[in-house]
């Protein structure tokens, strides 16, 4: 982080100073975890769901903070204030301290601010991203998928004065989110991947959650570039919020280029044996010289059909960047899972391959992966293994949707499903209806559960797709599967 003191962090949040603070105590990284900081450190004790801030600033103290920011003042042990600037809402501080330091930023350097936008695809098309424009200079992103009012300030929180290219993933989940996360940060460049059913519990609709999405490209300034789907109806819509002075480009997986000025697109758009995507990728404009239109073959090293999409939407924003489309399509086949627990593949020495999708799931990532672990059995003749948690969020429709889900991977001929937890049981139910009974197909109640099952029927050469919403952990079991012997534990069981 920029090196702030005590009195440029007051002035930026609106804050008061507790008696305790030396004014030129100076701060050089921020953080709402008290386990994660270093010496010289900003601690913001902030009220979560579960836990409140507050309680933590004594081992935040001793693990480096300098400085507090709080909503009220505290004491240590010695009945001392702790420095502190005080403010009445940490995480909307949070944000006015993120605002203050995109405009130190901006002041210092020439920086090309990012955000991106989407349903589904977010941190892969982040992380691509990111690979590309950092070969061009100093590049800050996201860790992880920090895409919220406290994520994106922690991001921009570990920014330099000499930050070229800020990317910022913005995620929401009610109206309005997104606008004011533009708010914080104004991107250059807002990048919109898909509207899907993600969070349609709290937005109530597809159509609220089409309209706060939209709301990334209102906040353009003039000579600000949308860079939009051109496969996703709700998506291209949005071309008519963009404020006048700023533009448009569009991507598209399709193999014709849609009919729309300044496309990139995946001419031949196919896959490698191991389901990596590969395309030619062709730039359509007035300005695109022959050799762009003509195009030029990548892949990248992803996993999945679907990525194509993100993939071509982080080639977009490059382009819209500044990078030449030659140079991006020689960079893109560097471009792997750099997030955790996304479409991860491991080839574990017992033959069994474990892919990783376990950070998060909605009714469109799910079918995507699902597609994925059918094709990449079909081409190796290898057996199949779902493991599926809930899908959370999903408000009234969640019976519908993880039915119709369990009734997809018997379609998709998928060899073993297995569902895990209470709030999936009618993705169970989905796959009986539809045809699967026996051996094909089981429901356990936890991880615990589901890894004794998975170690006592997996074998050499199977393959085993992860996946669940965040909040079932289900990316525990998949951590477990990648660094457990399922074999020795099959013995240790008997």
């Amino acid at each position: 982080m920029i090196a702030l003191n005590a009195n440029q962090i007051a002035q930026a949040t609106g804050g008061r100073l507790t008696s305790t603070v030396d004014e030129t105590q100076t701060v050089t990284s921020a953080d709402t975890d008290s386990r994660n900081l270093v010496q010289d450190s900003l601690f913001i004790a902030r009220r979560g769901e579960t836990t409140d801030g507050h309680n933590f600033i004594g081992s935040a103290r001793q693990s480096g903070a300098r400085l507090i920011l709080a909503e009220r003042e505290t004491t240590d042990a010695q009945g001392n204030i702790d420095p502190a600037v005080i403010v009445e809402d940490s995480t909307t501080a949070m944000g006015d301290l993120a605002r203050y330091l995109v405009e130190q930023i901006r002041q210092h350097s020439e920086t090309t601010v990012i955000g991106i936008t989407g349903s589904v695809g977010k941190t892969s098309t982040k992380d691509a991203l990111a690979t590309l424009l950092a070969t061009q200079g100093p590049t800050v992103a996201p860790q992880g998928s920090y895409n919220g009012e406290v994520g994106m300030p922690l991001t921009i929180f570990t920014a330099a004065l000499e930050t070229r290219y800020l990317i910022v993933e913005m995620g929401a989940d009610r109206v309005g989110n997104i606008a004011e996360l533009t708010n914080i940060v104004r991107p250059d460049i807002s990048v919109v991947l898909t509207v899907g059913t993600a969070h349609a519990a709290s937005f109530g609709s597809v159509e609220n959650i089409a309209q706060t999405k939209g709301e990334i490209v209102e906040a353009l300034p003039t000579g600000g570039i949308a860079v939009l789907n051109a496969d996703d109806t709700q998506v291209t819509t949005m071309h008519n919020r963009v404020p006048v002075g700023a533009s448009t480009m569009w991507f598209s997986a399709a193999s014709t280029a849609p009919e729309r000025p300044r496309v990139v697109y995946a001419a031949d758009a196919t896959t490698t044996e191991n389901e990596s995507p590969y395309f030619t990728l062709q730039y359509r404009a007035e300005d695109a010289t022959e050799a762009e239109q003509r195009g030029f073959d990548t892949t990248a090293k992803l996993i999945g059909e679907h990525h194509t999409t993100n993939v071509l939407a982080a080639a977009t924003a490059a382009l819209a960047a500044g990078l030449e489309l030659e140079a991006i399509s020689k960079l893109l086949p560097e471009v792997g899972p750099s997030s955790a627990h996304r479409m991860a593949r491991t080839d574990r020495s017992d033959g069994i391959t474990i892919l990783d999708d376990a950070y998060n799931a909605n009714p469109e990532s799910m079918r995507a992966g699902l597609k994925t672990l059918t094709m990449l059995g079909r081409n190796t003749g290898r057996r199949t293994w779902a493991v599926l948690g809930p899908m959370l969020e999903l408000g009234a429709q969640h019976a519908k949707e993880h039915i119709q889900l369990g009734e997809v991977v018997v379609r998709l001929n998928i060899d073993q499903l297995v569902v895990v937890g209470a709030e999936a049981r009618a993705l169970y139910t989905g796959a009986i209806n539809e045809g699967s009974w026996g051996d094909e197909v089981d429901y356990v109640l936890s991880n615990d559960e589901a890894f004794d099952l998975l170690a006592e029927r997996a074998r050499p050469g199977d393959i085993i797709f992860v996946k669940g919403s965040n909040g079932t952990r289900l990316w525990e079991l998949a951590d477990t599967l990648t660094s457990q012997d399922l074999v020795s534990h099959k013995e240790s069981r008997k």
